[in-house]
């Protein structure tokens, strides 16, 4: 796997997270190890310093995965907020820990759950929270 990109986090979204991944059952759930990789190596700062083009929690962001050249356009969202409707990604889903602190025009390559590896590239962020000067969504 290619080295992976540096990626930035507010502290609001590490601490939420984190309490997030020791709320869940210890039974190997997919995409935890990442998220939790992820958290370690991630360059966390305050939420009123969040560069406007990072993908943070509650960012809608538009990405291409580049083996099937599909863009997709998501919200991306604690396992609580889910929408049945498509429009949402769970933190805890591969391609949305992917996403997480992510720059516009970053790609990344990320196991799947069956095998194998997607890479995604974020194409745009046309919602970031902090951005919006909403801090403590």
């Amino acid at each position: 796997m290619k080295t992976r990109p540096e990626i930035t986090i507010s502290s609001l979204d590490y601490d939420r997270l984190y309490k997030l991944i020791e709320s869940l059952p210890n039974n190997g759930l997919v995409g935890i190890t990442e998220l939790e990789y992820e958290l370690e190596r991630a360059n966390v700062v305050a939420p009123e310093d969040v560069p406007p083009h990072i993908v943070t929690m509650n960012s809608t962001v538009k990405f291409v995965i580049e083996s099937d050249n599909k863009e997709f356009e998501l919200k991306l969202v604690y396992p609580k907020n889910m929408q049945e409707d498509g429009t949402t990604i769970s933190i805890l889903a591969p391609v949305g820990s992917a996403l997480l602190g992510l720059a516009i025009n970053d790609e990344i390559e990320w196991p799947k759950p069956g095998g194998g590896c997607i890479k995604v590239k974020i194409t745009d962020i046309v919602y970031q929270p902090e951005r919006a000067g909403v801090y403590y969504q």
